[in-house]
């Protein structure tokens, strides 16, 4: 286990003035009781319970504005373990809660006694016929789902804006549906069967032809309640109206009562009834959905209006025109939207009234898109479209680039507004549902509404079906804030159903938020049949409680979570979990909202709290240890909230003035230092070969713990030897300047392989004609990545600015470009030196050209080069570091070169090696890569490619195969040799050697 941080007090946050009235009260301070801990342990064992006050801490918030903390989290590997949950909770009159991937916004995701997550271990999808139907897993991230079936032309029906972090089980837990998806290609309509674990234990697979006998056999009294109230449905011909009515508009408020309409048998009634149950019903162990084909060809526009009622008014007449989708966004929304990459800033001067929609059309080819095209066109004519400010061109594009970068505004419209709220107030979603046609009447009541209250909420939505979506924020410490909330709901909710007969949940689920309000909206006779549903499907009342029936008429106002303000750099942050499935550590310790969430907590605590102090002895590891720093969250973040840099502000509050000392005195002697760990590395592989990796791995093991764990790296078997020495290369006439990475300086190729990256470099440049020129002083210099990562600013500062003056020197001031064959020393040479640069180098540094080497192989080289040898198949690891950067795009292209199939895993991540943190924290790279080994380990391939070299250390660590620069691979293929009988590269102990073109 790790040693705890000698230097934990640094993470200590200042008290704030007054704890917050939701704070973990200090009796929770030890957390899980005693008794049930051991309970849930004999149960199902230790590795699959959570008890720590830490752990409780992070699981107890979610997208919502809600915030209930569990007794324990417990994470079952099968359905038979939730039996046993069921069993044990039925007996001893508990509660469990069930979660995935913690994105509902109405507080589905939480529960104050079990909170049961089944995201870890019950994720994958199976295809069946040729991709019309898929067999998923409740933990499966839906956009992982799609990227399966893509390769089929295919995808799911549901589409929501939260696609890249809702879990399949979600989805169909509370219906969801999204841009696109209407009420016809929800899951109640595209789940064909499913497996569920019902209260009482029995598992009933409904697709099973044998279902309904083994129901019937297993659950009489269930079989027989189910028909008992099909047939007083059926009979009720007012009811039978009312609840079609309900949902010939999108509706997830309460229980499918349309299912004892569309099924005939209990099996079937079963499935309808478990869509939008929202966990309250049973648990769904795995769904079968009937896929759709993709509808390729698109095309897309932002339109803009002088007001929502405009925009509103707008929206029949592109449903008419056959528009794929409609989403309106209002002046609020558009103005939080600068927040959102690669949005004009401009935008924040939108007038208040300024309204837009992006209208989307799709087909099945080009021919039918024109069509669509010219209707488009038509109507847009006599719409009174207005430019408020440049950008906004209010043109159609087929450019996939624009249309995905339009996407990624509106599916940003949560956390962007969320972002932009005033620092400590809390966001409320809200989601209903009108008749289309009376959209433009139902803005109107909207906007009165909120200036009734007080509110300048911000409204989008999916105008095309009559659905909107609209944030408001308050402050949850408030009483007087909650009460003014309080008031608005009520007035919302009776004008929702009064005025406009709608929705009071069209998409998110009943909820907290709504569940006292679901008899105004359906009536005491429907409402009273869904009590009835959940007393006979779940007589002990063990699911669930106050999600979707509660019969206190305040309980939408217990749990509403305070938000302390944190660091700046992750203040904006709404807690959505978009973040989560990049994230490295998420099956280790926390993910990014988790360490969020966290440190919220700490803030809510007074001076002296036994909570504060639980939280702070586990945050070192669980928190900042092991944060890869990857940084990856912050391109899944809708707003860029970068984590990993909250936690290398941490690592450096952890340093005392003489590490700081060290690390600044280190990087100034790194030529020696550098030297030395070549020597080293080679003196090591010495000893492995006379004795083996046994004596090195527990030399380190010793010094880890004499010393700290975070300070010694763990020796690994695929260590290589060491590098040899750089080539020697031209400077006249060479076209760019090459920088080897100190990484690949130090250390060489696998030992199973041929080839040095840098010999691999200067070789096939030299052959495509782009001779490259290595300087003869590039050791003892690096791209200050290292000091980075750790959060030694001094270290950081001093190799930054050396790193600049030298390339800029190199370069000619910048006349020639300078190729990086590290992709995170590009990104850290391109855009990381930069804040620490002295205001003459940030000049410098503006007339630099940094290329990834990858990316001058795939523009430069390959356009040159005769590709003579290539593999049948490669698999590839894109980098981080690649994903920043955006040069993802030219990997594949070299790699595609090398090999006549390339396979990119749909699980492939960060591999958390992340330089040598996955030597300091080996358990952090096998969590981080297993679900892209088991990928990788599936079938053979002929490469295993990449474009980092400590990354290629983490995969061939994870994988057990040898992973190799994609640089390397394309030499090989270009050198018109036989790829099997490719001259070997110097050994590592020889000296260098002349590269000259082939």
């Amino acid at each position: 286990m790790p040693v705890p941080d000698p230097k934990g007090e640094a993470l200590r946050p200042v008290p704030p003035a007054s704890a917050a009235p939701d704070r973990v009260e200090e009796s929770r301070a030890t957390g899980t009781p005693q008794g049930l801990k051991a309970a849930l342990t004999e149960l199902l064992g230790a590795d699959k319970v959570l008890t720590g006050v830490s752990d409780l801490v992070r699981y107890a918030s979610d997208a919502s504005p809600y915030r209930f903390v569990p007794q324990a989290v417990v994470l079952p590997e099968s359905a038979q373990d939730v039996v046993r949950l069921l069993a044990y909770a039925r007996r001893e009159r508990r509660h469990l809660v069930f979660r995935a991937a913690g994105t509902s916004l109405n507080g589905q995701a939480q529960g104050e006694d079990i909170l049961v997550d089944v995201r870890r271990h019950f994720s994958g999808v199976e295809v069946e016929a040729d991709g019309a139907r898929a067999r998923i897993l409740p933990g499966t991230v839906l956009a992982r789902a799609n990227a399966t079936l893509a390769r089929h032309g295919r995808v799911l029906g549901p589409d929501p804006a939260s696609a890249v972090a809702c879990t399949v089980g979600g989805v169909v837990a509370n219906n969801a549906s999204g841009m696109a998806a209407g009420t016809s290609r929800t899951s109640y309509r595209t789940v064909t069967s499913m497996t569920v674990v019902l209260p009482s234990g029995t598992l009933v697979d409904t697709g099973d032809p044998d279902a309904d006998a083994a129901l019937a056999a297993a659950e009489p009294e269930l079989c027989q309640g189910l028909l008992d109230l099909r047939d007083e449905i059926e009979a009720d011909e007012e009811l039978t109206a009312r609840i079609r009515a309900k949902h010939a508009i999108k509706n997830t408020n309460g229980y499918r009562l349309d299912a004892f309409l569309d099924a005939e048998t209990p099996a079937q009634i079963l499935r309808g009834l478990m869509v939008g149950s929202q966990g309250t019903l049973g648990f769904v162990a795995e769904a079968v959905f009937e896929t759709l084909p993709i509808r390729a060809a698109a095309t897309a526009a932002l339109l803009f209006f002088p007001t929502l009622p405009a925009a509103a008014a707008a929206v029949p007449l592109f449903n008419q025109a056959g528009a794929e989708a409609v989403e309106l966004m209002d002046g609020n929304t558009l103005r939080a939207a600068v927040g959102v990459p690669e949005v004009p800033g401009e935008w924040a001067a939108l007038p208040r009234e300024t309204t837009a929609l992006l209208v989307e059309f799709r087909a099945a080819d080009d021919t039918e898109l024109a069509a669509y095209e010219r209707a488009a066109v038509r109507v847009c004519d006599d719409l009174g479209l207005v430019t408020p400010v440049p950008s906004a061109d209010n043109a159609f594009t087929r450019d996939p680039a624009r249309i995905a970068g339009l996407w990624r505004i509106r599916n940003a419209f949560v956390a962007a507004v969320g972002s932009a709220r005033p620092s400590g107030t809390t966001l409320i979603t809200e989601d209903f549902a009108v008749p289309p046609e009376l959209l433009a009447d139902a803005c109107a009541e909207l906007l009165e509404l909120q200036e009734r209250h007080g509110f300048d909420a911000a409204v989008a939505g999916h105008a095309a079906h009559g659905n909107l979506h609209f944030l408001l924020t308050f402050d949850a410490a408030d009483p007087a804030d909650v009460e003014r909330y309080a008031a608005f709901m009520d007035d919302f909710c009776h004008t929702v159903v009064e005025r406009f007969d709608g929705s009071l949940k069209a998409e998110h689920g009943t909820g907290r938020n709504i569940a006292p309000f679901l008899e105004l909206e359906w009536g005491a006779k429907a409402t009273a049949l869904m009590w009835r549903v959940k007393r006979l499907l779940d007589p002990d009342g063990v699911l669930a409680p106050g999600v979707v029936l509660d019969l206190d008429p305040r309980g939408h106002l217990r749990g509403l979570k305070t938000i302390p303000a944190i660091e700046a750099v992750a203040d904006a942050c709404i807690e959505c979990g978009f973040c989560e499935p990049t994230c490295p550590s998420r099956d280790l310790t926390t993910t990014p909202r988790q360490r969020i969430v966290l440190r919220r907590e700490m803030l809510r605590q007074p001076p002296g709290s036994p909570v504060l102090q639980a939280l702070l002895d586990a945050y070192g590891y669980d928190a900042v240890d092991t944060c890869a720093g990857d940084s990856t969250c912050a391109l899944a973040c809708p707003v860029g909230i970068d984590t990993g840099a909250m936690m290398r502000d941490f690592r450096h509050a952890g340093h005392s003035r003489t590490e700081e000392r060290v690390a600044a005195s280190v990087a100034t002697h790194w030529k020696a230092a550098e030297r030395a760990a070549r020597a080293a590395v080679a003196a090591a592989d010495a000893v492995r070969d006379r004795v083996g990796d046994r004596p090195l791995t527990a030399g380190t093991g010793l010094a880890r713990r004499a010393v700290r764990p975070d300070l010694i790296p763990e020796w690994l078997p695929e260590i290589p030897g060491a590098a040899p020495r750089l080539p020697r290369t031209e400077k006249d006439g060479a076209t760019a300047v090459y920088y080897p990475a100190c990484v690949n300086r130090v250390f060489g190729v696998p030992a199973t392989r041929y080839g040095s990256l840098p010999q691999a470099v200067v070789s096939v440049s030299a052959r495509a004609g782009r001779p490259v020129w290595i300087p003869d002083d590039v050791t003892g210099t690096c791209c200050a990545t290292i000091w980075h990562s750790k959060g030694y600013l001094a270290g950081n500062a001093v190799m930054a600015n050396r790193i600049v003056e030298a390339a800029w020197l190199w370069t000619g001031g910048g006349r020639l470009p300078i190729v990086v064959d590290a992709s995170s020393c590009t990104l850290g040479l391109a855009r990381d030196v930069v804040p620490y640069l002295s205001d003459a180098n940030r000049e410098l540094h503006g007339e630099l050209t940094v290329i990834d080497s990858v990316v001058w192989a795939a523009e430069h080289l390959l356009p040159r080069l005769t590709v003579t040898d290539t593999v049948a198949s490669a698999v590839l690891h894109p980098t981080c570091s690649m994903r920043h950067l955006g040069d993802t795009g030219a990997l594949e292209t070299v790699a595609r070169a090398c090999a006549r199939e390339v396979v990119v895993p749909d699980d492939a991540g960060c591999c958390a090696f992340a330089g040598d943190r996955g030597m300091l924290h080996e358990e952090l790279t096998e969590a981080a890569t297993r679900p892209e080994a088991e990928e990788v380990a599936a079938r053979g391939y002929d490469a295993y490619l990449s474009a980092n070299r400590m990354c290629e250390l983490g995969m061939e660590h994870a994988t057990g195969e040898a992973y190799e620069s994609v640089l390397i691979a394309l030499d090989r293929a270009t050198r018109g040799l036989p790829v099997t009988h490719a001259a070997p590269a110097p050994d590592a102990r020889d000296t260098t050697t002349a590269v000259t073109p082939d």
